[in-house]
């Protein structure tokens, strides 16, 4: 297993980052990808519940598209357009399933395009911002040692259950375990690597993440658990699904983006 891991980060880690480095239509296009496979993932797990059956070939380009949108120049009515387009698109759609449960069929399709598309579209929009690639390094590597922090803190300390209904070895020594490192990790970041920035406003950034970060990851976790899965998939050896990979960023790239935008940073 640790060797499957290696070997993936190895080949994955240097293309995510000449992407990322790339910018542009490259890394939309990638995420807009990425956001589509994990959709396809997270149908796949749906589907295995007795009352749902997602329409596949409708939410994972859907959300891929609404990924893409991300990366034009944002115009608030062309986005509202497109989200009506699709609800009534998955409307008619429902009209021409011959299935007895079309009208929820079709409302799960549809959640899960919004809900995905919508929050990893966020990770394009943070790329595309004044210092964009900055930014999402930042985001990227503060959740990545939240995660570790978390996950080492929580094995050597850990006690008292933090979510033991959705994910039992969680524990709130490792929540602010994988907070404070995540803090302490940004602020060495924006006051060295992010033009104009201070650490203070680092910190700020990292304990953010560190608070809602987890968050994504225990969302996931509510659809493996009804879905009685382990992992998203196996499409990434040693590390799961693409979902499994990017659930902290539903929560965290939206999050740092919004704090940037109206915080003027």
């Amino acid at each position: 297993m640790l060797k499957q891991r290696v070997i993936s980060a190895i080949v994955l880690i240097p293309i995510v980052a000449v992407l990322a480095w790339l910018g542009g239509w490259w890394m939309t296009g990638f995420v807009a990808i990425y956001a589509g496979v994990t959709a396809w993932e997270l149908f796949r797990m749906l589907a295995r519940l007795a009352f749902a059956r997602p329409v596949m070939g409708l939410g994972v380009p859907m959300t891929a598209l609404l990924v893409l949108e991300g990366g034009m120049a944002q115009d608030p009515i062309r986005l509202q357009a497109l989200l009506t387009i699709f609800i009534l698109i998955g409307l008619v759609t429902a009209l021409f399933l011959n299935r007895p449960n079309a009208p929820t069929d079709m409302l799960i399709t549809l959640g899960g395009a919004f809900f995905l598309g919508m929050s990893l579209r966020f990770l394009a929009l943070l790329r595309n911002r004044p210092e964009g690639l900055w930014w999402l390094i930042l985001t990227a590597v503060t959740v990545w040692v939240v995660d570790s922090g978390a996950y080492f803190t929580g094995r050597a300390i850990g006690k008292h259950k933090f979510w033991p209904r959705i994910s039992p070895k969680k524990t709130w020594e490792g929540f602010f375990g994988g907070l404070i490192a995540g803090a302490i990790a940004a602020a060495l970041m924006a006051q060295f690597m992010v033009p104009g920035v201070r650490w203070q406003q680092g910190v700020m950034l990292g304990a953010v993440i560190g608070a809602v970060g987890p968050l994504g990851d225990l969302s996931e976790s509510l659809f493996k658990r009804q879905s009685g899965v382990k992992d998203s998939s196996n499409l990434i050896p040693g590390h799961g699904g693409f979902f499994d990979r990017i659930d902290s960023f539903i929560f965290a790239a939206p999050v740092v983006f919004l704090i940037l935008q109206f915080a003027g940073w």
